[in-house]
């Protein structure tokens, strides 16, 4: 017998383990078990009611009725014309190449199973081109050939090998209605999964659920060891349900009580209450501003407000569209603990964006960001920027402002984290972008507060979050939405331009530039890439360069574009260069001079995604557009219309007009919502990849739980697993819980989590 941990290669031997080690870093009974069907072989019923879909791949039975060897038109060889009854409505057509190899077994009145990607030839007729096939007895033939030969071709002899014992093939298992089809390798074939997964279910001991009875009859699911059964060898349709909807949401309960356990945690800190004060340069600034905040601005403020007055930290999240005013909302946050004589840490993901808030909120403030200056009022507090590209001398300042309390606002990159960089008295950080940090950096910079106090917590994002993907995420925050944008800013209109289809476009695209620097405006031209004369600080040989043009179509770097529009379309225009491997004080001139309109346009890769505010910049075109992600041109395109004029932003990309990548900037054109486009964008990418699959293997991700589409299986665990922890900090009294969520989730995953 064997249970969940027992190793592999002591159940299936080491010949049958290794394989499966190798492909998909198996090394327990549970983890064999845990790798799920990706689809069940049935015998044709699905295509009774309806057609399958151009490209999709399905398994059918039935009796040949019909065979037709035919010479091929235009080259040597023959195709096998075979129509096949699977009970349907009409025969199924399916097509052999060389046909000439199989005929001898695929012949009328056999009764088969077959398996292939389904082609449509015309609007009313469809077939299988040259499937894996498998000849099968009569029902009720019990002769001894039918049972010791396999005869077939490709993976469904496979698989009835697979099934091969000393009494010879189990053809009982082909009458099943499911049969499950695994995720494979070319070393590991869904048939050899299968044989091990019979081996092992047939050896496996009772299970131990690790939900208790009540729970498992209060959310309607069946025991894990009934699950673990039916996911793999179903008898209908209904088994299949039931196994996914167990297992489905034990994965979310898992993800749930990690995200309950932090968030037990955190409510059992303690942290310094900040006060509002109608004395302080909190409210000194509000008199100050030279705009009225929206509703949603003045509420979320007010949360914020209400959650720095506990004493207990502040984790909240706080998600806006590009440019609904997140940084004037997270000032009045600062400020209201500067005015309780506490410091705050603003941490950006770069140095061009950290950079950026330096100067905004420095502008922002005027004197009230300039304590110890002359004729300052005493309310006044000193901002101070902390980078690790500064120098020795600025750095030293910086740190002694930090230490001795005079700077009550810091801003700064990873260089905050950084154990030479002590706090006076850190009473809240601020995350920009927090998709770009994980748990562990956030927890780094929350650890320099003294005494055992924690600071207030809020992390903020432009990136829009499902509410599915929040709730799984990052639900140890409470979450805090703007949606509005603030009065004074202009509508953007994008627009696709098909370089190959429409050349002449290309060049209105520069027309468009010139036109706005000719208005007084500006334009950002945003490349994908920097350039190929470097990489990784050396030079690239021919060789090299070649190889990459292979791997797909040629894009353009900014410093080719750069070149190009600085001799040609642009010539008489004021161009700029900005990309990340420029020294840092390089970059700060070239964001400065554009930023101070010495620059008419700026081109540049990704550096300015994010947080980037110059308010004359009308225009930009993103070259190779169909290199980018949709969230990411949805983030770049809000770096203009920020001002009073309204914002255009162009996509050149040469893709054809047909195909995903057309399709998906068609989408970024059609809409600003950033919520749909997120959603569009997930979907577009598949969850796995949004779990982190490359970075904490495949073997370990999310395998059921869809995210986006499991709304209330994810609200019901997460609603148990507060309840849960709520009850029993750590889990004591369940340890079938516990074990399930240190199982479920380990700790490079969960922080993987944090960041997508």
């Amino acid at each position: 017998m064997a249970t969940l941990g027992d190793r592999l290669d002591h159940v299936l031997g080491v010949k049958a383990a290794e394989p499966l080690a190798e492909a998909f870093d198996m090394s327990t009974v549970e983890d064999l078990l845990r790798h799920y069907p990706l689809r069940y072989a049935t015998q044709g019923q699905p295509l009774t009611e309806e057609a399958p879909e151009e490209g999709q791949h399905i398994t059918v039975m039935g009796r040949v009725t019909k065979t037709d060897l035919r010479p091929m038109k235009n080259r040597r060889g023959s195709l096998l014309k075979v129509s096949l009854d699977t009970g349907s409505a009409k025969p199924i057509e399916v097509t052999f190449f060389n046909g000439d190899k199989v005929r001898h077994l695929v012949k009328e009145g056999v009764r088969a199973m077959m398996s292939g990607t389904v082609h449509w030839w015309r609007p009313d007729r469809w077939n299988l081109s040259h499937p894996d096939y498998l000849i099968l007895p009569d029902k009720g033939d019990g002769s001894v050939e039918s049972l010791t030969s396999v005869r077939g071709g490709g993976a469904l002899r496979g698989l009835a090998q697979s099934a091969k014992g000393a009494g010879g093939v189990d053809i009982s298992f082909f009458e099943r209605e499911f049969i499950p089809v695994y995720p494979a390798t070319a070393k590991v074939q869904s048939w050899d999964l299968l044989r091990c997964v019979r081996q092992v279910l047939d050896q496996l001991d009772p299970i131990e659920d690790p939900l208790p009875e009540d729970l498992r009859a209060e959310h309607g699911l069946v025991p894990v060891s009934d699950a673990l059964r039916l996911i793999h060898l179903p008898e209908s349709k209904s088994d299949i349900e039931e196994a996914r909807g167990r297992l489905r949401f034990d994965e979310a309960l898992a993800l749930q009580l990690v995200l309950a356990e932090r968030r037990h945690q955190a409510e059992g800190r303690t942290a310094k209450a900040s006060l509002p004060r109608t004395d302080g340069i909190a409210a000194a600034f509000d008199k100050r501003l030279p705009f009225e905040l929206t509703e949603g601005q003045q509420t979320v403020i007010e949360e914020i407000s209400a959650d720095l007055s506990r004493t207990h930290p502040m984790h909240r999240l706080l998600q806006g569209e590009v440019g609904s005013g997140k940084t004037i909302v997270s000032l009045l946050a600062m400020l209201q603990v500067v005015d309780n004589g506490q410091q705050c840490a603003l941490l950006a993901p770069t140095e061009v964006l950290a950079s950026q808030h330096y100067r905004s909120l420095k502008n922002m403030l005027g004197d009230l960001g300039n304590a110890g200056e002359l004729g300052v009022s005493d309310i006044a507090t000193k901002v101070v920027l902390v980078t690790g590209s500064m120098s020795v001398g600025q750095k030293r300042a910086a740190l002694l402002d930090a230490v001795t309390g005079e700077a009550g606002i810091l801003i700064g990159t990873h260089a905050l984290i950084q154990d030479s960089v002590e706090f006076f008295d850190l009473g809240m950080v601020v995350v920009d972008e927090q998709h770009r940090f994980g748990v562990e950096q956030r927890d780094a910079l929350r650890a320099k507060a003294k005494n055992g106090i924690s600071p207030h917590l809020l992390v903020m994002t432009a990136t829009p979050i499902p509410r599915t993907i929040a709730m799984t995420t990052l639900g140890d925050l409470e979450t805090s939405t703007l949606t509005q944008l603030p009065s004074g800013r202009s509508p953007i209109t994008s627009k696709v331009v098909p370089a190959k289809a429409k050349p002449s476009w290309v060049d209105r695209a520069w027309e468009r530039i010139h036109e706005e620097v000719q208005a007084g405006r500006q334009a950002y031209v945003v490349c994908s890439r920097i350039g190929d004369e470097e990489e990784n600080g050396k030079t690239k040989g021919r060789k090299a360069k070649s190889e990459e043009e292979k791997e797909g179509p040629t894009t353009h770097s900014a410093v080719d574009i750069y070149e190009m529009l600085s001799t040609g379309a642009l010539k008489d225009l004021r161009i700029g260069l900005l990309h990340g491997r420029l020294p840092s004080d390089e970059k700060d001139r070239v964001m400065r001079a554009f930023n101070d309109a010495e620059i008419d346009v700026l081109v540049c890769t990704t550096v300015v995604e994010v947080g980037v505010d110059v308010p004359n910049a009308t225009v930009m075109v993103i070259v190779d557009a169909d290199r980018f992600g949709v969230s990411q041109l949805h983030q770049l395109r809000g770096r203009v219309g920020r001002g009073k004029h309204p914002g255009l932003c162009l996509l050149i990309t040469e893709s054809g007009p047909v195909g995903t990548a057309m399709a998906r900037l068609e989408a970024v054109a059609g809409t600003t919502d950033g919520f749909e486009l997120a959603v569009l964008d997930l979907r577009q990418r598949r969850e796995g990849d949004v779990l982190g699959s490359a970075q904490s293997g495949t073997a370990r991700s999310l395998r059921l739980l869809s995210l986006l589409d499991d709304l209330e299986v994810i609200t019901a665990a997460q609603q148990l697993a507060r309840e849960v922890v709520t009850a029993d900090p750590g889990l004591q009294k369940h340890p079938g819980l516990a074990s399930m969520m240190t199982a479920a989730v380990d700790g490079e995953r969960l922080e993987y989590l944090a960041k997508s």
